[in-house]
């Protein structure tokens, strides 16, 4: 068999960083850890070849040189995923579908021959088996949540890894928070599955081997879900290891706020070098956070607990959602001004959507609200369902706080606000590579000069260089970020 692993073009979002990634010369954030894993679990002497649209053209000569193609993406990336079905049928190249986008959404897409979804590990078997007999099925689907420890090593060498901004990794999957607007639960389960200490320090080692160093996104739904398993386990093995290759990697990943009230947990996250995490706050109104049963934010100040984590050593980015049936008239204000106090400098705000098989989605239903099917897209001013806010009200107050936060003045305020209050960990070097030196030069002619917010950014480089000058390398990575968000934010 001849395979033709295939990863969509993800539109310009909060998350692509495309302006950012240009600094750097890279062509995309992450890889395709999900393809390149599923890859791994393909017959070894079938020929494999990996193309990434956010990289690389895909061309006719590839589709038509594939007995297959496999292709997987998630719900932002549904317009290059059409038009990659189309032209695999133009040239008569059958078709794989899986991933998140085809879990929830098959129903919505013709001229696929074979729908594997929900979690490879069970049902990729099963239809390579049938394939083996010749008696293919068009749909495989289970209820069962695997052991992910049957998850293989992914085949990185796949890629080309020059091309990558960061190379992931996942420790577990699942979440033990049910939130109603949340796909996770759906998806991967609310019980955390996790890997083993040695399948898990066996990727790293990996990774290491093929020559990497840098940033390693942990891609959980939420790493802290089994915390007792970090702490007794995962945390001291990726400190021993970090210790004896001299720190080759630094993690960043998603959390539920509840880190901030296990102090050990910090410490020896922020020690093991995972310094940067996104975290669900969505808004700071008890009511809605109620409503969409966000209990762990809840009965605390949301505020403080952020900024113990930046204190610790931590880099807080952060979801914030508007368009809750409880937002009062002036959740704008509150969203405004808690964003600007937290001093979370990479603050996505969306308006709220349901994604497909959510309980969220499932209400709507019920309430006769729902619109249509929802696009992913966490920051296109766009909303599924019917609000109980008026809706242009709804529309004006979110485009106010995306041009207020984004706004050179408002931004660079933050970028001092988060200076002050975070503390550098003890392994991170204070060297800057030629990468970093090439990136700088860059943003000294594209932000100090032709960015509108040249004065504002004149002022923070001034202010962290002498200020805090352990910290400069990161203030000017993240006056990067914005000028990626503010070229976001200008679409709203």
């Amino acid at each position: 068999m001849k395979i033709l692993l295939v990863y969509p073009e993800t539109p310009v979002t909060f998350w692509s960083f495309k302006d950012a990634l240009k600094f750097i010369s890279k062509k995309s954030s992450e890889p395709p850890l999900g393809l390149i894993t599923v890859a791994a679990m393909l017959p070894q002497d079938w020929d494999k070849k990996l193309i990434d649209l956010n990289v690389a053209k895909l061309i006719d000569k590839d589709i038509l040189w594939a007995d297959y193609v496999f292709l997987g993406g998630m719900n932002v990336q549904i317009n290059s995923v059409k038009e990659v079905i189309r032209r695999c049928n133009k040239l008569g190249t059958k078709i794989v579908g899986g991933g998140p986008l085809f879990t929830t959404q098959h129903r919505d897409f013709l001229g696929v021959d074979h729908f594997v979804l929900n979690e490879a590990e069970i049902t990729l078997p099963l239809f390579l088996e049938d394939l083996k007999n010749g008696n293919a099925k068009h749909l495989y689907s289970t209820e069962e949540f695997p052991d992910i420890s049957l998850a293989p090593m992914p085949m990185w060498e796949l890629l080309d890894m020059k091309k990558y901004a960061s190379m992931s990794v996942q420790y577990s999957r699942g979440c033990p928070y049910d939130c109603e607007f949340c796909s996770i639960t759906m998806l991967n389960g609310r019980k955390p599955r996790t890997k083993s200490k040695k399948q898990f320090l066996d990727e790293l080692n990996r990774l290491y081997e093929l020559g990497y160093r840098g940033s390693v996104p942990l891609v959980d739904d939420n790493f802290i879900g089994n915390k007792r398993k970090l702490k007794d386990e995962t945390l001291p093995a990726m400190i021993d290891w970090l210790k004896e290759k001299k720190y080759p990697f630094n993690f960043n990943t998603e959390a539920s706020i509840n880190l901030a009230d296990d102090d050990e947990l910090i410490k020896m996250m922020v020690k093991a070098a995972v310094h940067s995490v996104f975290i669900g706050i969505e808004t700071p109104n008890d009511d809605s956070l109620k409503e969409c049963g966000k209990a762990q934010n809840q009965r605390r100040n949301l505020v403080s607990s952020v900024k113990k984590l930046q204190q610790h050593g931590m880099i807080v980015s952060a979801g914030f959602i508007i368009g809750f049936d409880n937002d009062p008239p002036d959740i704008f204000d509150q969203q405004i001004n808690f964003i600007q106090k937290s001093g979370i400098v990479s603050a996505m705000v969306g308006l709220l959507n349901a994604p497909e098989g959510t309980h969220l989605f499932k209400r709507m239903q019920k309430e006769n609200r729902l619109l249509e099917s929802c696009n992913g897209n966490n920051m296109d001013g766009l909303t599924n369902f019917i609000p109980k806010m008026n809706y242009k009200d709804l529309i004006a107050g979110y485009s106010r706080i995306i041009h207020t936060i984004y706004s050179p003045g408002e931004y660079y305020k933050r970028i001092k606000a988060f200076l002050k209050e975070y503390k550098v960990p003890e392994w991170k070097s204070s060297k800057l590579s030629l990468s970093e030196i090439k990136a700088f030069v860059k943003l000294l002619w594209l932000i100090g000069v032709l960015d509108k917010g040249k004065r504002h950014f004149w002022r923070t480089l001034i202010y962290s260089f002498f200020r805090y000058p352990k910290k400069f390398s990161l203030a000017m990575t993240l006056t990067v970020y914005g000028y990626h968000f503010r070229r976001i934010a200008a679409t709203i």
